[in-house]
């Protein structure tokens, strides 16, 4: 996967396009990643125990990887993510400013 658990990332698309936040957990097997702070939806909780009250929680939903793009941490921007081997190692790699992300 090209996004990683703790990246900074922007959104391009969406009802919070524009916005940036850290990646909070990435799904590879739909091909979707919660963000801290984007895509906010309402759980309502039922109450658990006898006198409890119920609650509404606003949590993070998640969003498809198209959806978003990899801030670079050299040159701060929204790019691409591209692969390439150093010292027998795949690494990331910025496509706009060329540097290494990992």
């Amino acid at each position: 996967m090209k996004i990683k658990k703790g990246d900074k990332i922007k959104v391009l698309a969406g009802k919070d396009r524009g916005k940036t936040g850290k990646v909070l957990e990435v799904r590879p097997e739909n091909e979707r990643v919660v963000i801290e702070g984007v895509n906010l939806v309402w759980k309502h909780m039922r109450p658990r125990r006898g006198g409890e009250k119920g609650q509404k929680i606003q949590k993070p939903a998640s969003l498809h990887l198209s959806s978003v793009a990899l801030v670079c941490n050299k040159c701060g921007q929204a790019t691409r993510v591209g692969f390439k081997v150093v010292e027998n190692k795949k690494t990331r790699l910025c496509q706009k400013c060329k540097e290494v992300i990992d």
